[in-house]
C-alpha cells in the first residue's frame, strides 16, 4: 500500500503525521521487533510487558523500515511517522482494508484445543491446491493477526488465520478485522475462562460467524450440544456441521460429514475412515490418535468446500507434520515419548491422556497446572485426578499449582500410585529412574508431558528423556 492510502484509512486514528514529503512512497509488509524488519516494511511501536517498541525505532529506519507507526513522537527520525491514539488498534483497522484488498478466500478458525494444529492440517492441504498464506505458528491475538495479515502478499488463492481469546471482547475484534468467508469451529470446552465472564465459552466462539464477509459459510462441529444450539442461534446461513461420532446432531445421526479413527496401519501412519456429504474413503495421517478425527473432519470437510478434490486432501494428510509441543511422538528404544508440553486446557487434557493410554504401555505421566481457568480451576484440576486414576499411570509427576485438587481427585477416585509434586528436577530425575528399576516394562512405556506453557515442562521432558537414553533395556 502507499502511504498515502494508509494515512486514509487511519485518518480517524491519527494525532499527529510527519511525512517528510513521502506521501506516495510505498509500504511492504509489517514487523513490531526491529530485528525482524525487512527493507519497505511499516515498523509498529509496541508498548511489552518488557520493553518499548518506540525505543527501537531509529533501528528500525536503519533496517530499512519506511513507515514508522507509534503513539507518540519520536525524534530525529529520518523516514515518516504516524503518530496515533493506539498502534494496536490502528494495525487492526490497516490489516482489515488489506483484507478487504484481497481475493483470497479468507478461514477464520477458532475452538478450545486442537486450533494451531486444524490450522496447518488446512494450510498443507490448500496450498497443495493454490497460493496460501497463513498466520504464523499460534500469532492468533490482535497482534498476531494483524501482523500475519500485513505480511501477505494479496495474491494469494487462500487465507487461513486462528482466532484465540481470553477476554470478552477478543472474538469481535479479531473476526472484525478477518471478516471471514469461512468460518471453523472446532470445538468447546473449559479454556481461558477466566477472563471471559458468563456467557460461555460456546457464546464467545460463535461470535465469529457473526463476522462472516456477505454469503459466508459457518462450519461447526455437531458434538458439542451448546456450540451447535449457540451457532445456529447467530441466524447465519448457512451452517454445515461436522461429526467425530458417527454423524451425530443433538444425539440423532443426521450429520453428512463425519470421520473415524481405524487405529495404526503397519508403518504407524493413523487409518481414517471419512464419510463427506455420505461419500466414504480412507484416509492416512502421520497423527495417529481417535481426537485426531475431529480436526481431519474438519479441515476435510472446509477443503471441500473450497473445491479441492478428494485426492489433494488425501495428499496433504498423509504428508502433514504436527507443529513442535503437539502430539510429537518419539520412540526411545522401546519407550515412546509424547510431547504435547505447549499448552493444556481440560479438553486437550483429557484429550492426550486418552491417546497415550491407548498404546497399550505403562503410563508415566509428567504434568503440569492447567493456567487461565479462573473459579472453576478447582473443580477442573479435581476432576483432571480421577482420570488420572480411572487410567492409573505407573507415576505421575505434577508441576505448578493446584497440585493439592489433583490429589485429592486421585485418592477420591482410589489412585493408590506415586503422585510427585515437581520441586527438584534432580530429585524426579532420581525416583524416574528408581522406577526403571523397580518395575519390568518389557513393552517399554509411554512418557507424556503436558501442561500450559508458563509450566514450561520441556525442561522436565528433556531430563526425563535423559534417563531413558541411558536406561539399560534401551537399543
Amino acid at each position: 500500500m502507499r502511504l498515502s492510502e494508509i494515512l486514509a484509512v487511519l485518518e480517524p486514528d491519527l494525532v499527529r503525521y510527519h511525512g517528510h514529503g513521502q506521501e506516495d512512497t510505498a509500504v511492504c509488509g509489517m514487523a513490531y521487533d526491529s530485528r525482524q524488519v525487512e527493507p519497505g516494511n511499516l515498523f509498529a511501536c509496541i508498548k511489552g510487558e518488557t520493553t518499548d517498541g518506540h525505543l527501537y525505532a531509529t533501528k528500525a529506519a536503519e533496517r530499512g523500515a519506511r513507515l514508522v507507526l507509534c503513539e507518540r513522537e519520536i525524534e530525529d527520525l529520518s523516514i515518516p511517522q504516524l503518530v496515533v491514539r493506539s498502534t494496536l488498534s490502528s494495525l487492526m483497522h490497516l490489516a482489515h482494508a488489506w483484507r478487504r484488498h484481497t481475493q483470497a478466500k479468507v478461514i477464520g478458525l477458532t475452538g478450545t484445543c486442537g486450533k494451531t494444529t486444524a490450522k496447518e492440517m488446512l494450510a498443507a492441504i490448500l496450498a497443495l491446491h493454490g497460493k496460501t498464506a497463513k498466520s504464523l505458528v499460534n500469532h492468533n491475538n490482535q497482534l498476531g493477526m494483524a501482523h500475519g495479515i500485513l505480511n501477505t502478499q494479496g495474491d494469494e488463492q487462500f487465507w487461513v488465520f486462528e482466532a484465540g481469546i481470553s477476554t470478552p471482547q477478543d472474538m469481535d475484534e479479531l473476526g472484525s478485522m478477518l471478516e471471514p468467508d469461512y468460518a471453523l469451529i472446532l470445538n468447546v470446552g473449559p479454556g481461558h475462562t477466566e477472563g471471559l465472564g458468563d456467557m460461555g465459552v460456546a457464546w464467545h466462539k460463535t461470535r465469529l460467524l457473526t463476522h462472516m464477509s456477505e454469503g459466508g459459510v459457518g462450519i461447526v462441529s455437531a458434538d458439542y450440544p451448546d456450540l451447535v444450539w449457540k451457532a445456529m442461534g447467530t441466524h447465519r446461513t448457512p451452517l454445515v456441521f461436522f461429526s467425530a461420532k458417527a454423524g451425530e446432531i443433538n444425539g440423532k445421526n443426521d450429520c453428512a460429514n463425519f470421520a473415524q479413527y481405524l487405529g495404526e496401519n503397519e508403518e504407524g501412519l493413523g487409518k481414517y475412515r471419512l464419510v463427506l456429504e455420505g461419500s466414504a474413503s480412507t484416509l492416512l495421517c502421520p497423527l495417529a490418535a481417535s481426537y485426531a478425527a475431529e480436526n481431519i473432519c474438519a479441515v476435510a470437510v472446509t477443503s471441500h468446500l473450497l473445491g479441492v478434490p478428494l485426492s489433494t486432501i488425501a495428499q496433504g494428510l498423509a504428508h502433514f507434520e504436527n507443529p513442535p509441543q503437539r502430539f510429537r511422538r518419539k520412540t526411545l528404544g522401546k519407550h515412546l515419548v509424547i510431547d504435547d508440553t505447549y499448552n493444556a486446557n481440560p479438553l486437550s487434557m483429557q484429550r492426550m491422556l486418552a491417546a497415550s493410554a491407548a498404546y497399550g504401555k505403562p503410563l508415566v505421566c509428567l504434568l503440569g497446572e492447567m493456567r487461565e481457568l479462573g473459579r472453576e480451576a478447582q473443580t477442573c484440576h479435581r476432576e483432571l485426578g480421577k482420570s488420572l486414576a480411572e487410567i492409573a499411570p505407573a507415576l505421575i509427576f505434577w508441576k505448578g499449582g493446584h497440585a493439592c485438587d489433583v490429589e485429592q481427585g486421585l485418592r477420591q477416585a482410589g489412585f493408590s500410585g506415586d503422585f510427585v509434586v515437581l520441586e527438584d528436577t534432580a530429585k524426579a530425575k532420581e525416583r524416574f529412574r528408581e522406577l526403571l528399576k523397580e518395575t519390568t516394562f518389557e513393552r517399554g512405556l509411554t512418557l507424556l508431558a503436558k501442561g500450559s506453557r508458563a509450566n514450561a515442562l520441556e525442561q522436565e521432558l528433556a531430563v526425563l528423556e535423559e534417563v531413558l537414553q541411558g536406561e539399560q533395556h534401551v537399543l
